[in-house]
């Protein structure tokens, strides 16, 4: 039986008690990527085992589908009739579809960004604060996979099927890893198993992911970095009026940056096979100044 949902007012009062508002002073554009220090970073490089390496990247999406609303564009402007490849491309990276990362100003609550900042910092000219030029320099931290189909004994989640805080300490009791300070967390719902084996379909009918009660577990955890091959959200949120408590509280309140739209079935089938769930992830956003966020290649190193 599944837990009973969070009332809209227990998800309005996380704002304040998982807030990191001013933890990292008044002018902080990280957020929790300020967990990611030197140190951290060093310790994730030293971990490395084999040198694998595995992207966390679905293509990128030119056709459409029911998940794609905005494919992207490519035109091919130099082929063998000029003598030359060459070509253009357009995206929008927002969306159901393209693997990508987002900013800190990517979401605003009651007219704010994370850190206090007002929602009218970003403009038709970008985002003057918490734009994704900020990480530049990339993320490079420990990543931690939970394949939570593979907790539950199956191939894939259903759409809208939610995980709860008790599947993410199952996962870690499974693989004897505790998500630490610093560490990215990449949670496998099986969305691309699934869609392989039934087709695409809109994701706003229905898509796996966690729980509004994953909030304060994450909050603890002091997790740096949040990743998922759906939205991290499930949808729909069980809560009225609440859509996205996830995205609302985990980037405005916490300063978490999302990946959305991973994929993740070959790390699944890379950490079974090598009994780890621990890696090296690295991510490097593009430097789109102003930007809400960024198209992503996220590279796991085992």
């Amino acid at each position: 039986m599944q837990p009973q949902p969070m009332s809209a007012d227990e998800v309005a009062s996380l704002h304040a008690r998982l807030s990191n508002w001013g933890r990292w002073g008044p002018n902080d554009q990280l957020g929790t990527l300020n967990f990611v220090t030197p140190e951290v970073t060093a310790a994730a490089v030293s971990s490395v085992r084999s040198g694998q390496t595995v992207s966390c990247s679905r293509p990128l999406p030119t056709q459409p589908a029911p998940d794609n609303l905005n494919p992207v564009v490519h035109h091919m402007t130099g082929t063998a009739t000029e003598g030359y490849g060459a070509d253009y491309f357009a995206l929008a990276a927002h969306g159901y579809a393209t693997s990508h990362i987002d900013a800190l100003c990517h979401i605003f609550h009651e007219g704010k960004m994370y850190n206090g900042y007002g929602a009218e910092a970003v403009t038709a000219h970008g985002a003057s604060k918490l734009g994704i030029h900020h990480l530049r320099s990339g993320i490079v931290t420990r990543g931690l996979l939970v394949d939570i189909p593979a907790v539950r004994g199956v191939e894939a989640l259903e759409p809208g099927e939610p995980i709860f805080p008790e599947d993410l300490e199952g996962a870690e009791r499974a693989t004897g890893v505790s998500v630490r300070c610093g560490d990215a967390l990449l949670v496998r719902t099986g969305r691309w198993r699934w869609r392989e084996q039934h087709g695409p379909w809109t994701p706003t009918d229905g898509m796996a992911g966690l729980d509004a009660s994953c909030l304060a577990w994450l909050y603890e955890r002091e997790v740096a970095l949040l990743g998922s091959d759906g939205i991290s959200d499930v949808w729909p949120s069980r809560i009225r009026n609440v859509p996205m408590p996830i995205h609302t509280v985990a980037i405005v309140a916490m300063g978490i940056p999302l990946l959305d739209n991973l994929d993740l079935d070959e790390l699944a089938l890379v950490c079974a096979e090598t009994t780890r769930s621990v890696f090296l992830l690295m991510v490097a956003p593009l430097v789109l100044h102003q930007g809400t966020a960024s198209p992503v290649n996220p590279i796991a190193v085992l």
